[in-house]
């Protein structure tokens, strides 16, 4: 495993985005949800053990856990409710999240520490890109 990729174990709190809610509107998200979305700052939790992985991602409306193996295809429900299969994959110093939907939509959401020492989330799906920002914690 990457030392990189360690890099993102830990807690972290959400500072800042970009385009989030073009990316939402990509995604089919309707405008009430992308609301509440745009309102909220995340704290993620990033643990791994024995090879599995879990993010935790905390917010004032709700907190979803996503466990995977790195390389090992899950069936998963996104917090805007959309049923997907997901692959994440160890990309150099990054874990890249690749996502299909029932819909035919694939997103990618590649995820790593920059030279700014945030965790930074490249996302992109179709056309649209988007990123968020976020600061250690512990």
């Amino acid at each position: 495993m990457s030392k990189g990729v360690e890099a993102l174990k830990g807690t972290w709190d959400q500072i800042n985005d970009e385009n989030m809610d073009e990316f939402l509107k990509e995604l089919g998200v309707g405008m009430t949800k992308r609301m509440a979305v745009k309102s909220m700052k995340r704290r993620l939790v990033i643990t791994e053990n024995g090879g599995k992985w879990a993010i935790r991602s905390e917010s004032t409306l709700k907190t979803k856990t996503v466990e995977f193996t790195p390389g090992v295809e899950f069936d998963e429900t996104t917090s805007d409710g959309r049923e997907v299969k997901t692959i994440v994959r160890v990309k150099g110093n990054a874990l890249e999240h690749t996502m299909h939907g029932k819909d035919g939509k694939q997103c990618v959401a590649v995820r790593y520490v920059n030279d700014q020492g945030q965790q930074q989330i490249d996302m992109k799906c179709g056309s649209v890109e988007a990123h968020r920002w976020f600061k250690r914690v512990e």
